[in-house]
């Protein structure tokens, strides 16, 4: 119900603003159109201002990287899926962005965890090459070698790897 009104008060925003186009001389609408810009670039410049802690937060350098051609070469969505693996290990409180050489948790990962982090479906029998395949591919995203800070994410998903291929009698 909320999308029907959404598109209501979008259709009848574009009928008005196309209405008052069709009605009004070009002067005015390039006056109209210089005004909004110089009003928009004040608002934007006075956005930065207040939120510029957050420029150059990981959410938004995980999304301009990729704009960039990168040494490891990610996409947006690998980026996105690190990200969530992060989000999730900072949620657990096995991974701290601030102290990143600091053991904050010490306890053994959960089997549901170690699955989530390789991102494996814990219903699914792997073999043990599937497990390997899964870790190497996040382990070239991450590996210390990359990013030095990422040390204690690389740890996670050792023992996750560990914990899958020993649950699994794989080892």
């Amino acid at each position: 119900m909320n999308i029907f009104f959404l598109s209501l008060i979008i259709f009848v925003i574009v009928y008005l603003l196309l209405n008052w186009f069709v009605r009004t001389s070009s002067k005015k609408i390039s006056n109209f159109i210089r005004t909004t810009t110089i009003i928009l670039s004040i608002i934007l410049a006075i956005v930065m201002i207040y939120a510029g802690r957050f420029l150059f937060s990981l959410p938004f350098v995980l999304m301009v990287l990729p704009l960039i051609k990168t040494k490891a070469g990610l996409t947006l969505l690998q980026f996105f899926r690190i990200w969530s693996l992060l989000r999730m290990l900072k949620n657990s409180g096995r991974f701290n962005f601030n102290n990143f050489n600091q053991n904050l948790n010490t306890q053994s990962i959960s089997l549901d965890e170690a699955y989530k982090i390789l991102n494996l479906d814990p219903s699914i029998k792997y073999k043990k090459e599937e497990v390997l395949d899964a870790y190497k591919k996040i382990m070239k995203k991450i590996h210390p070698d990359v990013s030095p800070e990422l040390t204690r994410l690389a740890a996670i998903v050792n023992e996750a790897k560990d914990i899958i291929l020993k649950n699994n009698n794989l080892i």
